[in-house]
Formats: structure tokens, C-alpha cells, sequence
């Protein structure tokens, strides 16, 4: 077990390869987590080390493809923090980043906690919590050079392979009326265009909204008012480069775009 010295300094030497925009081949061997939980701890003393302030979750790994592009077997949860948030409409730098991805994402802003407890929350009792609905991109990265072989514990130390993060404007459509599992989102990028689809982020959004919700309670954090959740890519990662703009068309949800400098 790692004890607490030991998760600082995993969590910090992720903060500083995170600053400088370098990469480590892996945590050395008396700092690296060997299970989800200890992952999750480096995780907390990571956000705990770093500059920005918590903004929200994301969930990585929802869909096949995305768990076949970090090697793992199901979903982690990372923290988005308030320094790696870009605007709509604005520039994603590519320094340091060698996954070089997008991903286009449901996001959900929460209008009220929903506290550690003993039972799950249903799928129901996390919607009601909801304020609103946003279209969203995720950028990821890893800190790990070989981000394949990294392995799920280290990989949850390393926020879930959290980078970058583009919130769209909240939808002023009815979208609880909508079943998200049949939206297809119309990505443009270079000229192609990529349809997604709401059932690639385990199997529906909101199914993953709940995941999100119930991985914190387990762990005794609350998901709080005001938060964003990003639940997961719905197309496979999309190869981006410097140059690009990545525009994702929500239909009545609304749109979100993001170019790289």
C-alpha cells in the first residue's frame, strides 16, 4: 500500500510532467499504485498539487473503442480542472500532447449534490439532479509515453488521461424528452465529416452520467452543484493535428468547436 508521503509524490511528479508538457515511461516502482484505489488517491493529492481549481468529472473509457485506445477494461473516473478548460470557439494548444485526439461528449452540469451513501443512485435520481445539458470536447493526453501499457491503476493516477476540455453553450432544448441514446452527433474535421452516436458512451449518456455518480460515492466524494460531468466519447477518437478546427454539431442540443494552434 502506498502511504501518504508516497501518493504526494506520485502526484507530483504527474503535476510537473502535466506543467512541462513531458512525459515518463512509468511511476517509479515505490510510487506506483497497484489498484483503483490507490490510483484514486494519487489522483485527489493530484488535484490537490495543482493550480486549478476543480471543475467538473470526466469518464474515460465509456465505449469499446476508447477502451481500446488506453488498453483497459472498463470506465475511470478523472477530475477537469479549471486551468485545462478552453472556450468554445477557442485554440487547444498542441504542446505536449501525443495522444492527439478529439472526442466529441454529452456533458452535464449538476444543479444539486448527490452525497456519498449506501445504496446507488438509480439513473432517475442522478437526471433529477441535473440543471442542464451541454455539448462538449474532450481533448485527452496521457503524461505516460507508452499510454497503452500504462495499465488502469496508473492510468486513474494520471486523472484518467484528463488534458483538455471545450464546454459548449447549455442546450435550450427539451433534452430529457430525447432519448441521447439515438442522437448522432455530426463531427467535422479537415473536411470529413464523422457521424457519432449516444449509445457509444455505455450504451447511453445518462448511464454513464449515473457510473460517474455512483464511482464518487463509492469513494465518499460528493458530486456537487455547479460541476460538470463529460460522459464519454460517442465516436471513436478522432486524429487531430496542429492546424485543425474540430467542430461538433449537436443538431437541436446546440454545437461546440475548437481549433489546435
Amino acid at each position: 500500500m502506498l502511504d501518504k508521503d508516497q501518493i504526494v509524490a506520485a502526484s507530483r511528479v504527474l503535476v510537473r510532467h502535466w506543467r512541462d508538457g513531458t512525459k515518463l515511461d512509468a511511476l517509479e516502482a515505490s510510487l506506483r499504485p497497484r489498484s483503483r484505489a490507490e490510483g484514486y488517491a494519487v489522483q485527489a493529492a493530484l488535484e490537490a498539487n495543482s493550480p486549478g481549481k476543480l471543475f467538473g468529472w470526466k469518464i474515460a473509457a465509456t465505449s469499446e473503442a476508447g477502451q481500446k485506445h488506453i488498453n483497459v477494461a472498463g470506465p475511470m473516473a478523472g477530475r477537469i480542472l479549471s486551468d485545462t478548460v478552453i472556450a468554445d470557439g477557442g485554440s487547444a494548444s498542441m504542446k505536449g500532447n501525443e495522444m492527439r485526439v478529439g472526442e466529441p461528449e454529452f456533458a452535464f452540469r449538476m444543479g444539486r449534490d448527490l452525497p456519498p451513501r449506501a445504496t446507488p443512485y438509480s439513473v432517475d435520481e442522478v437526471l433529477a439532479a441535473v440543471e442542464t445539458l451541454h455539448p462538449a470536447i474532450e481533448i485527452p493526453d496521457s503524461r505516460f509515453a507508452d499510454f497503452v501499457g500504462a495499465g488502469e491503476a496508473q492510468l486513474i493516477a494520471d486523472n484518467a488521461c484528463a488534458h483538455l476540455f471545450v464546454l459548449g453553450a447549455s442546450t435550450s432544448a427539451n433534452w430529457r424528452a430525447m432519448d441521447l441514446v439515438e442522437e448522432r452527433p455530426q463531427i467535422t474535421l479537415r473536411g470529413q465529416h464523422y457521424i457519432g452516436h449516444g449509445r457509444n458512451v455505455l450504451g447511453d449518456p445518462r448511464v454513464a452520467l449515473a457510473w460517474l455518480a455512483n464511482e464518487l460515492r463509492e469513494l465518499g466524494i460528493t458530486l456537487r452543484a455547479g460541476e460538470v460531468v463529460t460522459t464519454g466519447t460517442c465516436h471513436p477518437p478522432l486524429p487531430i493535428q496542429a492546424g485543425d478546427e474540430f467542430a461538433a454539431d449537436f443538431g437541436v442540443l446546440g454545437r461546440v468547436s475548437v481549433r489546435f494552434g
